[in-house]
């Protein structure tokens, strides 16, 4: 049986465009199943599931939404609706892929459904703001962002050229065959930096050589997410969370955050963790001129042209440390806490740029000060890259999943 791409548009204003598409797609050999989410206008074409199916599943009226006196209310409604729409040929296993057009409004509907699918299902969009920061747009999902160029308005000789190729990118993504492993394996979270890199690939390495497999995720904010929704999602077995510098950016403002419930997953999800104040030293910021004027007399360090980091201090890590307990109090699972002792990443080692045994300290007391009785804290005498301390979040990791 052929695989199904799923279509979704404004088939008022765009449904040239989306015919244009849509034949391509047929072309390939692939069904298509167009969704209509425009409320104004009559649409181009019939669509395949309507928008006044849509606007229902969100229990909206389409005939109010159709006024245009409530374009906010409209928007809100059909991304919903649409999300509730796609989720259910999901789970009727009706879709393989799906594609959208659209400048920012149709770009927040259609990937608003995007975000309701799992991650590995092929998902394209084609929007004016394609080449920008979409990261509000994707979420924690794999959305393939194509920028249109020109708006997705008409067929010219630029769109045709971006249509075609968007076409052809959602064929070959429903059209690719996955290979299967020789063996699948339960799956373990880490999150890593360019400071904690020693330690996590050296950790990984003996985790996977008891037959898990390791997915490491960059603890940039949208990493952290990421992981934390595939916890969320149910895929993940435990988590190795080596480098939890997000909670430094929740605290300090640094454009690495991951909220103030960064590393709650785990333990919402009842699997085992081991928890590492990895990387706390330090919150990130762009080039040295976007950081806020209320540091710019502390300890900086320009990591790269584009990331300056902020040494956090003793107040910044006894709430870092707050908030590291809290995620393992919360945990109904077995959990640990492993200090490093001399250092919790590459710059806060003796000697270093970073090294502030005082806030390190700050951090510690404050993990051990407010987390329940019976949560193990493992204090080791080495810096977070040491060998030992490597083996020692290893080993105790393992140690839960084999008591399980």
């Amino acid at each position: 049986m052929s695989k199904t791409v799923v279509i979704v548009g404004s088939l008022d204003t765009k449904g040239r465009e989306f015919a244009f598409i849509r034949d391509l797609i047929e072309k390939e050999g692939l069904q298509t199943l167009v969704i209509d989410f425009g409320v104004m206008g009559a649409p181009a074409f019939e669509a395949d599931i309507k928008r006044g199916e849509v606007a229902e599943a969100a229990g909206g009226d389409l005939a109010y939404l159709s006024s245009g006196e409530h374009k906010d209310l409209a928007m809100r409604t059909m991304a919903d609706g649409l999300a509730k729409v796609v989720s259910k040929l999901y789970q009727q296993g009706r879709i393989d892929g799906i594609i959208g057009m659209g400048g920012t409004g149709g770009t927040s509907i259609a990937t608003a459904a995007m975000r309701a699918l799992p991650v590995g299902l092929p998902k394209v969009m084609v929007s004016t703001v394609g080449g920008g920061d979409v990261s509000a747009y994707a979420g924690t999902r794999d959305i393939t962002f194509m920028p249109s160029i020109v708006d997705v308005a008409g067929i010219n000789s630029i769109s045709r050229k971006i249509y075609t190729n968007a076409a052809g990118a959602i064929a070959g993504m429903v059209k690719m065959d996955i290979p299967a492993p020789a063996q699948e394996k339960p799956l373990v979270t880490a999150s890593m930096f360019g400071n904690t890199t020693d330690c996590v690939d050296r950790a990984r390495t003996i985790v996977e050589n008891n037959d898990y497999e390791v997915l490491v995720f960059h603890a940039t904010g949208a990493g952290g997410k990421t992981m934390e929704s595939l916890i969320e999602d149910g895929f993940i077995t435990a988590s190795m969370d080596i480098t939890t510098t997000e909670l430094a950016d929740a605290v300090c403002g640094g454009v690495f955050s991951a909220g103030m419930q960064r590393g709650l997953a785990a333990s919402r999800a009842g699997i085992p963790a081991v928890i590492v104040p990895g990387c706390v030293d330090m919150a990130n910021f762009w080039g040295i001129d976007t950081v806020p004027g209320k540091y710019r007399n502390r300890n900086l360090y320009e990591w790269n042209p584009n990331v300056t980091l902020l040494r956090t201090n003793v107040e910044e890590n006894r709430q870092i440390g707050e908030l590291i307990a809290a995620a393992a109090n919360a945990s109904s699972a077995p959990v640990a806490i492993l200090l490093p002792l001399k250092g919790v990443s590459m710059l806060d080692s003796e000697g270093g740029r970073f090294w502030d045994p005082q806030a390190d300290q700050a951090c510690f007391q404050a993990i051990k000060s407010n987390l329940n009785p019976g949560i193990p804290v493992i204090e080791m005498e080495n810096n977070i890259n040491d060998p030992q301390f490597a083996d020692k979040v290893a080993e105790t990791l393992l140690a839960m999943l084999n008591h399980q």
